[in-house]
């Protein structure tokens, strides 16, 4: 194997969501690789510490404040990144987001918000990039985050889970229509992962140092229905995000690729007091 196949030098990327958890990760590692990262997010002082971040490890970086919500000024933001880097290679569709609520609690702003925020975002960006990568002919990545919540029942996260379930259905569709260009689609599933925003700092610290630890009985509850045993970290999910962007995965396409420690896998099973895989209400046995 050629270790340049992992390096991205001279390719533009374009993250959603990129000033904190996931998209940060993604964001970093896709600039570590070598890419220039335009790096899109709803608060400036995000964005601004994430182009100094970048620059501070010797890439190159442009910030973007946009609400991913509103789809003119995505598409504009696009357009802007492809004029200073002069050319589209991968987009990461990360931004996303949801609240906890029984879907008979939920009102018609509340569909339309998780709609756009994890949907109508991600076909926003995706419009307007793929042109950009088709010009080049140079092919391209295209990289969706979804959840294990999009292959799955999600009692109170319903509309978050429909629009997850449609990211993967949206994934292996445009991998079919884009192929003949060149473009790859595919997607990542995360279950649990420790970000700022499952820590509730949606617009506070990124340290991880400043978050508040989790509970014993959480820790306890993650050990029994995660095989690995434990949460996952976000740049567990921005390093296979860095491998789908590359030259390592040029014949993959179409697909979904959890990132869940096993959680996809044990559908159901879990850890009972003797470390033994049993499926409820045997773990009470």
């Amino acid at each position: 194997m050629d270790t340049n196949d992992i390096k991205l030098t001279g390719m533009a990327a374009f993250v959603t969501g990129g000033g904190g958890g996931i998209g940060r990760a993604s964001a970093l590692c896709l600039a570590d690789m070598g890419a220039d990262v335009a790096v899109v997010d709803i608060i400036p002082e995000r964005c601004e510490q994430m182009v100094a971040e970048i620059e501070r490890r010797g890439g190159k970086a442009l910030g973007l404040p946009v609400n991913v919500m509103e789809v003119g000024p995505l598409q504009d933001a696009v357009a802007r990144a492809a004029d200073a880097f002069g050319r589209m290679d991968v987009l990461v569709n990360n931004a996303g987001g949801v609240t906890r609520r029984p879907f008979l609690d939920l009102q018609e702003k509340n569909w339309r918000r998780h709609i756009d925020l994890n949907l109508i975002s991600n076909l926003a960006a995706t419009q307007a990039a793929v042109p950009v990568m088709i010009r080049g002919g140079r092919g391209g990545s295209v990289i969706n985050v979804s959840s294990i919540e999009g292959s799955r029942a999600a009692p109170g996260y319903a509309v978050y889970a429909a629009c997850k379930a449609g990211i993967n259905n949206l994934t292996r569709t445009l991998a079919l229509e884009f192929a003949e260009h060149g473009i790859r689609v595919n997607t990542i599933a995360p279950d649990f992962t420790r970000t700022s925003g499952t820590n509730g700092q949606f617009t506070g610290p990124i340290d991880e140092s400043q978050w508040p630890p989790l509970s014993e009985s959480a820790l306890d509850s993650i050990r029994r229905r995660i095989p690995l045993g434990r949460t996952g970290l976000e740049e567990e999910c921005g390093k296979v995000v860095a491998f789908l962007a590359s030259s390592l995965a040029s014949y993959v396409t179409g697909t979904i690729i959890p990132v869940d420690g096993g959680s996809w896998a044990s559908s159901g099973w879990v850890r009972n007091a003797n470390e033994d895989w049993v499926l409820p209400p045997e773990i009470a046995r």
